[in-house]
């Protein structure tokens, strides 16, 4: 059974669009234990929200899982983890970090709960309640 996650990234330096023009990226240079286990603990197939954050503060995208449990590529001691992903599709509005805060579906999300986390596990409850948010 799939897995849901969100990655942030700054999109003034790695934003959707990069990644759609890519078509396939490699998410590296996550330095907190936390989100490195989520990045370790990915499988391929499973799908992430792709959340800009810094500017914009929003969920545009979804990218899946290309490849897992890569060491990376930034990391000369080999301790961190990376993985790719390739985009899957915009949402079909993105849907912000006001909104998320604002909605009690939605109160125990780590987006939230772990503001500072850079990858984060999302249930599937919470996902598909973003999925039905972007879509309203």
């Amino acid at each position: 059974m799939p897995r849901y996650w969100l990655m942030k990234s700054e999109p003034d330096v790695y934003g959707w669009d990069d990644l759609v023009t890519e078509a396939e990226g490699t998410w590296d240079g996550v330095r907190n234990y936390r989100a490195r286990n989520n990045l370790a603990a990915m499988a391929v197939g499973d799908q992430a929200f792709f959340y800009h954050s810094n500017i914009g503060l929003e969920i545009v995208g979804i990218c899946e899982i290309s490849v897992a449990g890569i060491p990376d590529p930034t990391d000369p001691d080999g301790k961190w983890a990376a993985v790719k992903v390739k985009p899957v599709r915009k949402l079909a509005r993105p849907v912000t970090l006001k909104q998320i805060k604002a909605d009690p579906a939605l109160a125990e999300i780590e987006l939230i709960k772990l503001m500072r986390l850079s990858v984060c596990e999302i249930r599937e409850s919470e996902w598909n309640h973003i999925i039905a948010m972007s879509e309203a």
